[in-house]
Parts: structure tokens; C-alpha cells; sequence
């Protein structure tokens, strides 16, 4: 048996080698280095000196960064608002307690009124910085519903296009954001209403 290249074997594993990279079903792997960061959780400043015993949006929040370091975009009495480190679009932002909590019936009346107020000022300063053709409002609630960190709820607000949905996303299954979440933030604190 020859180990030539053009050994018939050698062809016969060449074309089962090409049918296989492209059967249906199979992923294409993309390598992204700078998602390593996501993974550990490691290379977030805001969450370097969360104290033991504090959900990471805890510590963020009392971290005693300014709020354009931390992506605060807004202090209400009981919840707040920042940006999402790992964002799904561009202006992917998030609205939650002050505290831990994890289910919405542990909400005081007062955290429960005033989280959906915020949401609603999320939504605005979104359409009115961004111009989507549509927002997305959602909350998972619990690991098993896709919650990232299911001890403290959070209310994801992000602008949709009708253009967000292309190729990368549907064929490479890959993101691609165009704006820093520090330009984001900008926009959205500028147009953020008061209270």
C-alpha cells in the first residue's frame, strides 16, 4: 500500500473528509480567544473585588466605580440598570434589584414597581438612541431556563434590527457588534429619561 497522495484510499478519505465537513448539521468551529474571559468570568474589572457572600450584580453595583467605568446607566431606590458585559446585540442592556434576588415573588412591592418602571425607561432610551425596529424585554428566570446568574434576576433589554439576523448569525453562528459597550453606554445614559 502507497502513502501517496493520490493513492486511491487517500482520495476515498479526502472525499469522505469533504462529505462529512459539510453534512447537515455539522459546526463550523470559530475560534474567539477573547471569549476566554466570558468563560472564567476572569477579565471583568467591575467584578475583580466582588466580596464573598454577593451576587456579582451586588458587587458591581457597590463596587465604588464611576458609573461609566462600571456601565451603570441608572440608581433608582431599590434597582438599577447597566449594560451586559457579554452583549447579544449592540445597547444590550439589563434592569434588576439592588439586591439578590432570585424569583420575582421575593420582590418587595416597591423593587417590583419600580424594576418595571425601569424597564420601561430602558426601553425608551433604546428606541430613542438606537432607532430599532424592535426591542426585545425578557428574564430568565432559573439555570434551567437559560439564567446565567439565576440568583439574581434581571430584566435583558436589547434593540433588534431587521438586519441583526444575517449570515454570521444564521451560518456561523457568530455576533458581530459594531459599537464598543463604553459608545453604547454614552448614548444610552444621554438619553436616558429623568426621573
Amino acid at each position: 500500500m502507497s502513502d501517496s497522495p493520490h493513492d486511491a484510499n487517500s482520495e476515498d478519505f479526502a472525499k469522505a473528509a469533504d462529505n462529512a465537513l459539510h453534512a447537515e448539521g455539522f459546526m463550523t468551529r470559530m475560534w474567539s480567544g477573547w471569549r476566554l474571559p466570558y468563560i472564567t468570568r476572569s477579565d471583568d474589572s467591575r467584578t475583580q473585588a466582588v466580596p464573598a457572600g454577593l451576587s456579582i450584580f451586588e458587587g458591581i453595583f457597590r463596587s465604588g466605580l464611576p458609573d461609566e467605568s462600571s456601565f451603570i446607566l441608572w440608581r433608582g431606590e431599590t434597582c438599577f440598570a447597566l449594560m451586559n458585559a457579554f452583549p447579544y446585540t449592540t445597547g444590550h442592556l439589563m434592569v434588576l434589584p439592588q439586591r439578590a434576588v432570585a424569583h420575582l415573588d421575593a420582590l418587595t412591592d416597591h423593587e417590583y414597581t419600580e424594576l418595571w418602571l425601569g424597564v420601561r425607561k430602558a426601553v425608551h432610551a433604546l428606541e430613542a438612541s438606537f432607532r430599532p425596529q424592535g426591542v426585545n424585554v425578557g428574564l430568565n428566570l432559573g439555570a434551567a431556563a437559560g439564567a446565567g446568574f439565576p440568583d439574581h434576576l434581571h430584566v435583558h433589554c436589547l434593540p433588534r434590527w431587521a438586519g441583526d439576523t444575517n449570515f454570521m448569525t444564521t451560518v456561523a453562528e457568530t455576533r458581530v457588534l459594531p459599537e464598543s459597550i463604553a459608545d453604547s453606554w454614552t448614548k444610552l445614559r444621554a438619553a436616558w429619561p429623568s426621573d
